[in-house]
């Protein structure tokens, strides 16, 4: 009798739908746990990568165009650390250099290429032409098209106050720069803050 005990026990669990779910749960609750929470206590994945700065005034309004506009959905900002990846995208990605992205963009589709080392990469210009008409540069390129961005005005009376939720955050902005954030911004366009944006991608460890 002893021998079939753990048996019925098993079938008790397998044909109570309450109990199997509260199981389940518990269980992926403490592998969470287990996967999580050392992550808060490893400088790696808590202190910035040397070279690593916060974003300018421009370049903060250029995050906020890039993700307002979804392209996220199509390009991720993560390098796995496969060689197929490292020789086609470059060095492999750290959480270190995100630590000041709230919230990060790492992302796993990839529609498009990935853009996590595209800083630097193309011009300013190339840049331009591409957001404008992306196959006037990629004639096969699926990508839409954001011509509006060129004569979208930024408001400058939006950053100083993004600057200091971040800061409550954890991004190290100073008084003097949230107090000069506005100025950085006034007269520049959603296409040059993208652009901007673009071109501080993945350059810290460069």
């Amino acid at each position: 009798m002893a021998s079939h005990a753990p048996v019925a026990g098993h079938e008790k669990i397998e044909t109570n739908n309450f109990l199997m779910i509260v199981l389940i749960l518990l269980a992926l609750l403490f592998g969470g746990l287990v996967e999580i929470v050392p992550l808060f206590f490893q400088k790696s994945t808590t202190q910035p990568v040397e070279g690593l700065k916060p974003y300018t005034a421009l370049q903060l309004a250029g995050r906020d165009v890039y993700i307002r506009e979804g392209c996220y959905n199509c390009h991720s900002q993560m390098i796995r650390p496969f060689r197929a990846e490292t020789l086609r995208y470059g060095s492999y990605s750290v959480a270190g250099e995100f630590v000041y992205d709230h919230p990060f963009q790492w992302g796993s589709k990839r529609t498009g290429p990935d853009l996590h080392r595209v800083g630097g990469k193309y011009s300013d210009e190339w840049h331009r032409i591409h957001l404008i008409n992306p196959r006037d540069l990629v004639p096969e390129s699926n990508m839409p098209a954001y011509p509006w961005l060129v004569g979208a005005a930024l408001n400058p009376a939006d950053m100083a106050p993004k600057m200091r939720g971040l800061r409550l955050v954890g991004v190290p902005y100073t008084d003097d720069e949230i107090a000069k954030a506005a100025d950085d911004v006034k007269g520049k366009t959603e296409m040059e803050a993208l652009i901007a944006y673009l071109q501080v991608m993945g350059t810290a460890r460069k």
